[in-house]
């Protein structure tokens, strides 16, 4: 007996795929980002463009109350696992400075999609990630960022609320004699260039693939001015 495979297009994986995020559904997430890559669609994109609209779609929805908290997780959680199957097929050019990069979404936020990306993206770039996850209390990313001597300090807010912790973790930097050490890049919703600027951090990419970008450019110039350790 032969297996008789249906042919969908582009669109309707696409479509399905967003449909299984917003439904929190995992099997069906992960089952059509396998399908994805089988005709032939850019992880990446799947990724980033598709997998954040059915997010922002998430998104609105619990604005409106129309999903609550536990919704949002299961969509989130869809998401993650969709990206496990895509992350080996994004191509991106790896990176010829070493570097340690230290990420995590600040105290009081729980939001992490955003901060996983980058983390994906900077991985397959080929820098040493340490992912200090969701809700990190302020004073661990000083902590962190000394014990494994980074080069890179990553912070991401989803929820305006929690953004002044951005500046309370640079001001800690400062105050510890190590702020012109690394570089400090912030990311999130509601972070703008301008506010990240106003609160002396060094940029605030505009997604996931813009970070590696950045990062390598600051990278580069860090160590010329720094050397190649603390």
């Amino acid at each position: 007996m032969y297996e008789v495979r249906i042919m969908v297009t582009k669109e309707e994986v696409i479509s399905k795929f967003k449909e299984a995020i917003i439904n929190g559904d995992e099997e069906e997430a992960v089952k059509w980002a396998k399908e994805s890559i089988s005709i032939g669609l850019d992880a990446y994109e799947m990724i980033t463009k598709y997998g954040g609209e059915a997010m922002e779609i998430v998104s609105k929805m619990y604005e409106e109350k129309k999903i609550f908290v536990p919704e949002v997780l299961l969509a989130a959680n869809a998401l993650t696992n969709a990206i496990e199957i895509l992350k080996p097929y994004i191509k991106i050019e790896t990176t010829k400075v070493p570097a340690k990069i230290v990420l995590g979404v600040v105290e009081g936020d729980i939001h992490d999609i955003g901060k996983n990306l980058v983390k994906i993206m900077l991985s397959a770039a080929g820098f040493e990630v340490i992912d200090l996850g969701r809700d990190v209390p302020l004073q661990k990313f000083i902590e962190v960022t000394k014990e494994v001597k980074a080069d890179v300090l990553g912070m991401s807010a989803l929820m305006s609320t929690t953004m002044p912790g951005m500046k309370k973790v640079i001001d800690m930097l400062k105050e510890a004699g190590i702020r012109d050490k690394i570089v400090v890049i912030v990311g999130g919703g509601p972070v703008t260039p301008e506010w990240a600027q106003s609160i002396g951090a060094d940029a605030r990419p505009k997604d996931a693939s813009a970070a590696v970008g950045i990062t390598k450019e600051l990278v580069e110039k860090l160590k010329q001015k720094r050397g190649e350790s603390w």
